[in-house]
């Protein structure tokens, strides 16, 4: 029978940082990503002060009036403000989207220094954050929510190569400079008369490695099982939603799933989430695990770029990209 429910894995023997507990969080996280490809996390160690910053940030954000939001509209480097139903996820294998996400967001990616090789080759993305002038403490609460949160997107990194039988050292230049995304994301009440396909973020997968969901009380996220039937993730007290992105079923030959997943907010009230998206450099190419291939099971991906397959879905799924 497919999965109704989500599971939920607590991190608390990963504490000692010793191999034996590693191995028992790895052994969850393999079970639970064949299954479901989601999973809720306790005892993840990110202090509460830090997530409510963030959220506080992220609230009186969208309460500024749209002129100053838009002082900081998404740049041509996916970082900034990106407005109400400015999104439409054409490229998604779940169903074909007509209507724009209704949501907003405030996104930052990972910093670059003027000097940083890919800044002056001007690769794609490569380039400068952009900050609110008219909400203080703003960009020193979400930088240091996105710094924790790098730091256990690592440690589930050790998790998942003790899960697959790989060396960590082997993954280090895939995330020696790793590309992150931050999104400080705000859904308006669904309209009662929303027609059945307005969604506040359409049916899709992500596209990269992992995911990491903070959400408020609000609820709307809903998971896919094989069966067609949408799950929700409601929200539990001190925890984390993760999920695997795109690039992670294509690494385990699908051995892992990147799950179909969508959000409507029908709470009657505003709801705002903050994903974390921990992906490898644009330069990484992702083929399939040696062992998650066998004569029985062969590779089913080519290897893909990383950077190429992100830009894809970018180019296709945002306006502001399509000039």
């Amino acid at each position: 029978m497919d999965f109704r429910q989500i599971p939920v894995i607590d991190l608390e023997p990963l504490s000692d940082d010793s191999d034996a507990g590693y191995r028992q969080v790895a052994l969850l996280f393999d079970k639970a990503y064949r299954d479901v490809g989601f999973t809720y996390i306790t005892n993840h160690g990110v202090p509460q002060d830090v997530i409510d910053a963030a959220f506080d940030a992220s609230r009186r954000f969208h309460a500024l009036p749209l002129i100053e939001r838009q002082k900081i509209a998404i740049n041509e480097f996916h970082r900034g403000y990106m407005a109400l139903a400015t999104s439409t996820i054409v490229t998604s294998s779940v169903e074909k989207a007509t209507r724009p996400n209704l949501s907003e967001s405030f996104m930052m990616m990972h910093e670059l220094a003027d000097d940083d090789p890919d800044v002056l080759a001007a690769k794609p993305l490569a380039g400068p954050n952009q900050w609110p002038d008219k909400v203080p403490g703003f960009r020193e609460a979400v930088t240091r929510y996105n710094d924790t949160l790098e730091q256990l997107a690592r440690r589930l990194t050790r998790v998942i190569t003790v899960a697959l039988d790989i060396d960590l050292q082997e993954l280090e230049p895939w995330f020696a400079k790793p590309t992150t995304f931050l999104r400080l994301l705000h859904y308006p009440p669904q309209p009662v008369d929303a027609a059945d396909n307005q969604y506040g973020s359409a049916p899709h997968t992500d596209y990269g490695f992992i995911t990491i969901l903070a959400q408020d009380r609000n609820g709307g996220l809903q998971v896919q099982n094989k069966a067609g039937a949408w799950i929700d993730a409601l929200p539990i007290d001190n925890s984390f939603v993760v999920n695997i992105g795109d690039m992670t079923a294509r690494w385990t030959n699908d051995r892992w799933r990147s799950t179909r997943h969508r959000v409507i907010n029908r709470s009657g009230g505003d709801r705002y989430s903050v994903p974390y998206f921990f992906d490898p450099h644009m330069d990484v190419m992702v083929e399939c695990l040696p062992t998650c291939v066998s004569s029985d099971n062969p590779a089913r991906y080519e290897p893909v770029r990383y950077g190429d397959y992100l830009m894809y879905r970018l180019e296709a799924n945002y306006d502001y990209r399509l000039g």
